[in-house]
């Protein structure tokens, strides 16, 4: 098959969310052809899932620079820079905007399911950098088609793909059967249906990030108002000065707050803390749920249990490519030591771009959530740096790729989710083990507990 000359065809865009659509823009400000394609049936699918979260960042942060002067000629008035948006303000005032402007270089309701070089599975060597990519479709009335690309930016994140209540990183015995009491996402107790499930009933919460920060002052929230309303706070690890974040000294301020509504609901008896529990199994008991730890511990029976323990990259689409991927973390190798929570502290997340974001496969790039793999450490103005340096790389301005644009604020906190943020799925404030922490480990009294902090955790 004779290759088509790949300077006339499209940079394919995984994924209609803040990252892609931000990438879409750029390329357009380098006279670029991008086609983003989006597998929900409007911009930002899986923003709109966790609508009812609040970012942790103002609207001044949130918006891409060459989104806002795409956006410009259509009248688009910038929100509140000062305010914070919720993910369905998000994607309402912004991402679905940005798609509009956008026009049809984005398409809805198509979902990747493989990517490779035309002809060359990720064996054969010869000219393979000289064949375009050839992106599998399946669209939303089933039908499948093909696509050629001369560059392939995956900004898909990782929301379809949460960790499993196993503290092995795989489900734990019995959590398939229990799937219909068990929840991978933050609930919406503003819907009344959400609220009925959890309202007078025990909770078990598993995870250690700000997405369990956020459910555990919902259910005190329901706890006022439904009397019997109770949760268990379940953590891998132990509870130190750090567990909650940066509190008032936090200077991303909305997350200081979420982490002492938590350590309040703690403390007023909403929830108790159980720490140093891994999950090996789950098993009903009289209607009700019992989790079983690695150590043989049997928690007290649960009505309910939220699991808020991460999320991983799917990376099934793109196996037929050439990928550099850190082992431990699913990141480019170029980037997983700049993110990798075992060993970075304080919240010092350094920019970066093409060139860390760079694989052995020329012209493909993971970008956003997605390229963070299983480190919890993403924030929205980083991948906005990301797909501006890949953009320039694209275009063939190496100065400008390997150029920093951005200075990322300080945290005020010690721990590895202190760049977390809003994301292409609010994924990396659910990771359990993410955090490596700067200060020594602290014994605090909390909630009646008295625990240390695991050495190198928090």
């Amino acid at each position: 098959m004779t290759a088509p000359p790949t300077a006339a065809l499209p940079t394919v865009v995984i994924g209609a969310g803040p990252t892609g659509l931000a990438a879409a823009a750029h390329l357009v400000a380098r006279d670029q052809n991008p086609l983003v394609l989006e597998a929900g049936p409007r911009a930002g699918s899986a923003v709109r899932e966790w609508s009812h979260v609040r970012l942790f960042s103002p609207w001044a942060e949130v918006v891409d620079p060459a989104a806002e002067k795409l956006l410009a000629p259509t009248g688009w008035v910038r929100p509140d820079g000062a305010a914070y948006p919720s993910g369905g303000d998000w994607a309402e005032q912004y991402l679905q905007p940005l798609a509009d402007a956008l026009g049809d270089r984005v398409r809805y309701g198509t979902r990747v399911t493989g990517v490779s070089r035309l002809g060359r599975d990720r064996v054969v060597d010869s000219d393979r950098e000289q064949q375009p990519f050839t992106v599998h479709l399946v669209t939303s009335d089933g039908r499948e088609e093909r696509l050629t690309a001369r560059a392939v930016i995956d900004t898909s994140g990782t929301w379809s793909t949460p960790g499993p209540l196993g503290g092995d990183g795989l489900p734990a015995r019995g959590e398939k059967d229990a799937a219909d009491r068990i929840t991978y996402r933050v609930p919406d107790l503003k819907n009344p249906a959400t609220r009925a499930r959890y309202a007078g009933r025990r909770t078990a919460v598993i995870g250690s990030g700000a997405s369990a920060f956020t459910a555990l002052a919902y259910l005190a929230d329901l706890a006022e108002e439904a009397p019997g309303t109770h949760a268990s706070w379940i953590l891998r690890r132990g509870i130190g000065e750090s567990t909650f974040g940066g509190g008032e000294a936090d200077q991303l301020p909305a997350r200081g707050a979420l982490g002492l509504r938590a350590k309040a609901a703690v403390d007023d008896g909403y929830a108790d803390a159980v720490t140093g529990f891994r999950t090996a199994a789950v098993e009903e008991a009289n209607g009700q749920l019992v989790l079983i730890g690695e150590d043989g511990r049997r928690l007290e029976p649960v009505d309910e249990v939220i699991v808020l323990t991460g999320f991983r990259p799917d990376l099934s689409p793109v196996s037929e490519l050439r990928l550099g991927l850190d082992e431990r973390l699913q990141a480019p190798v170029g980037l997983a030591p700049l993110i990798d929570p075992n060993v970075h502290s304080c919240g010092t997340v350094y920019p970066h771009g093409e060139k860390e974001l760079a694989h052995p496969e020329r012209n493909l790039y993971l970008a956003g959530m997605k390229s963070y793999g299983r480190a919890p450490t993403f924030l929205a103005m980083t991948g906005y740096e990301q797909v501006r340096s890949i953009a320039a790389a694209l275009a063939g301005d190496r100065e400008a790729a390997e150029r920093v644009e951005l200075t990322l604020p300080e945290t005020g906190v010690c721990g590895g989710a202190g760049l977390f943020d809003e994301a292409d799925a609010i994924d990396a404030a659910q990771s359990e083990d993410g955090g490596g922490c700067c200060a020594a480990p602290a014994t605090v009294q909390i909630g009646g507990i008295e625990a240390q902090a695991a050495p190198g955790g928090c």
